[in-house]
């Protein structure tokens, strides 16, 4: 694929790279702008940059608009892709640019020239007649552009401002050939059957109310599922020598200053006074952790000490930007922190790795890993952050480990390991981190007695393995598309008795069940089986036991399962020895 450059040069690159794929999908936003103006010409344009699965472009339409409208704008767009035009880039002074944006009305460019300094340079792309104000890059030719589909129509303010002009933004996505496209459609319906939200309102897990927005509510089935991750988390880590501590939610000013969250991430932080002194409830564990280690004096014989919380954060969110478990402003992060010696970093940052891999592969996921490196909000030396980048990379080439470099997206404290987890359709989620930290123990005064005999500072470690509990939820509702496996469902086996002639069996059953560590319920309702077994199917039960005259007359139950339907009769031996076999 041929992609024009903004310095006029053609590079080859293919859909698969990042350039290829934001070049091509950039050009399909500009062939969207020049459908949507050669169709509705006093529409003005704003902006329309590629995004991680697509594109979208901002408009203001003189008319009411809506997804009615979608369908007359990819035939245009299907006629530009023939006409086979070239994108020819050129530049401009900014006079001369405010004086062609001036000539087609296009306010939304004209203010974005009026803010650039007189002497700059202006890139421009057109592509038959329309033209955009863009840095590029772009395909050579529209013909490129082979598979696309205009998705959804949403409200955007001018520049992400509320105080200014809502526009219509219309989202898309395109490929280079068809069978990709079609592919990625179907993960989008996919996506919709196993929407979180919707999930979690049929399984009766979550609730989220008007008076707490991005505060979930967990329902009684929602905490078991919540409970059980938490159970799996601890017995994982006191196997993994970790000590669990239980921090404040709220702490004093003083302690966010020393830290540098008060400096660098106040505007996600609530705040309140208490006898006069602001505090802050916490954003993060980290700095309640660094109080505790400061607590006694300590040794490098304690090393690596490792410190797990399970810590209720909150974080100030935009109310545009919650979604569900996905983005909250309250939630439960499964958080670690690990003290060590210079000497120790490698292999523990390669034990966090193994652990984390041991996770995911417990659920099923396959991941991929990216480094984070020092963002521009970066506190501390350029030798402490070489020396934290260079420990995190030597741990991810020991262990033979792929990685992508993210450069400039590490936390402000130190460099970063991202763990992208792969759902079951194929999409990606950002959950576990490991942030190796030279920072908050300098800060801190932290200290540690040295095998010489002096005083050393401590490095350390920050590191999530779900991310939070709530958002790992989200997304293993979504993975699982409801059917979580038998260890993690809330309700594992529901009994259906045919009629309430057999509901004191159903009971003896539930009790014998119960005394075995099974989580399960009776539905004693009069109805027909057929609808109870439908219900039970809709809740994604594992295990569904019918139970009649000939179950309680040779005292066995009728076995269904959710995924093969009937298994026949069974005795309560068998039984157990079939479900102990699948936990």
């Amino acid at each position: 694929m041929k992609i024009k450059m903004r310095d006029g040069s053609i590079r080859e690159a293919g859909f698969e790279e990042e350039l290829g794929k934001n070049a091509f999908r950039h050009t399909t936003a500009h062939i969207l702008a020049q459908a949507v103006k050669r169709l509705y010409p006093d529409t003005r344009c704003a902006i329309g940059p590629s995004i991680a699965d697509g594109f979208y472009y901002d408009f203001d339409f003189t008319f009411h608009f809506s997804e009615d409208n979608l369908a007359e704008i990819e035939a245009e767009m299907k006629k530009i892709v023939r006409e086979n035009s070239q994108l020819r880039h050129f530049t401009a002074d900014r006079k001369k640019a405010l004086q062609v944006m001036e000539e087609r009305k296009e306010t939304y460019k004209i203010e974005m020239l009026r803010e650039l300094p007189e002497d700059a340079e202006i890139s421009f792309y057109q592509q038959g007649e329309y033209l955009e104000m863009c840095a590029g890059p772009h395909v050579a030719y529209t013909s490129a552009i082979k598979a696309f589909k205009l998705l959804s129509v949403a409200g955007a303010y001018w520049r992400g401002d509320e105080k200014n002009k809502m526009l219509t933004r219309i989202y898309g996505t395109s490929f280079p050939e068809e069978d990709m496209l079609q592919e990625y459609l179907y993960r989008l319906e996919e996506a919709k059957k196993r929407d979180h939200r919707k999930l979690g309102k049929e399984l009766g897990l979550f609730a989220l109310f008007e008076e707490g927005l991005g505060f979930p509510f967990f329902l009684p089935k929602g905490l078991i599922l919540k409970n059980l991750l938490i159970d799996y988390w601890r017995k994982l880590h006191a196997k993994e020598g970790y000590m669990e501590i239980s921090t404040p939610v709220m702490l004093n000013r003083q302690l966010w200053e020393t830290s540098g969250h008060w400096e660098h991430y106040r505007d996600k932080m609530y705040t309140t006074s208490i006898d006069g002194a602001d505090y802050a409830v916490k954003p993060m564990s980290c700095p309640g952790s660094m109080l505790v280690y400061k607590m006694e004096p300590r040794s490098y014989r304690e090393f690596p000490m490792r410190i797990s919380e399970l810590g209720l954060i909150h974080r100030n969110e935009k109310s545009g930007t919650l979604h569900g478990l996905m983005r909250v402003r309250c939630c439960t992060q499964d958080d670690a922190h690990i003290f060590m010696t210079p000497g120790q970093i490698q292999d523990e940052i390669k034990g966090v790795v193994r652990l984390i891999d041991e996770v995911y592969s417990d659920f099923g996921f396959h991941y991929h890993v990216e480094l984070s490196t020092r963002p521009e909000n970066a506190i501390g030396s350029d030798e402490d952050w070489d020396l934290a980048t260079d420990g995190l990379k030597n741990a991810l080439n020991d262990l033979k480990l792929p990685y992508v470099v993210n450069e400039g997206d590490g936390a402000f404290y130190g460099p970063k390991i991202d763990f992208h987890l792969e759902d079951s359709i194929g999409r990606t989620w950002q959950c576990g981190t490991i942030q190796l930290d030279f920072q908050l123990p300098q800060r801190f005064g932290a200290e540690y007695t040295g095998e010489d005999g002096n005083k050393h500072r401590p490095i350390m470690i920050h590191r999530v393995v779900f991310g939070s509990i709530e958002r790992f939820i989200g997304i293993l509702m979504e993975h699982f598309a409801g059917k979580f496996p038998l260890w993690l469902a809330p309700v594992q086996i529901k009994i259906l008795p045919i009629s309430d002639k057999y509901a004191e069996y159903a009971k003896e059953m539930e009790m014998t069940l119960k005394k075995e560590g099974l989580r399960c319920e009776v539905d004693g309702r009069a109805e027909k089986i057929g609808y109870k077994i439908r219900t039970a199917r809709l809740e994604r039960v594992p295990y569904m036991l019918i139970i009649g005259e000939k179950e309680v007359q040779t005292n066995c139950v009728s076995v269904r399962n959710r995924e093969d339907g009937d298994l026949g009769s069974m005795s309560i031996g068998q039984l157990l020895e079939v479900l102990h076999e699948q936990k």
